[in-house]
């Protein structure tokens, strides 16, 4: 009898649940999503695109966007705030 000749068997009804269970779907992502997408955060969302489509269709500049990305999270985050601890268990 060789190792390839032995079958397992699992009799653990434990590790059957677990495989059998969806994933949990975090509501932080959906929040963030509809956060950032909203009106008062778009625009926001708008200046972040310019300012990246300039800064990468220059091939030598000192310019970055992190003034405008910092905007765009704290307006998220702050929209976040109000809805996401209604969402917890």
């Amino acid at each position: 009898m060789a190792i390839d000749d032995i079958e397992v068997y699992n009799d653990d009804p434990e590790e059957e649940e677990e495989e059998e269970e969806e994933d949990l779907v975090d509501p932080l992502d959906a929040v963030k999503e509809a956060c950032g997408v909203s009106d008062h955060c778009a625009e926001l969302n708008e200046k972040l695109n310019a300012c990246n489509d300039r800064v990468n269709s220059r091939s030598n500049t000192e310019e970055t966007c992190s003034e405008e990305l910092f905007d765009y999270l704290h307006c998220v985050d702050h929209c976040l705030a109000k809805s996401l601890f209604s969402k917890l268990k």
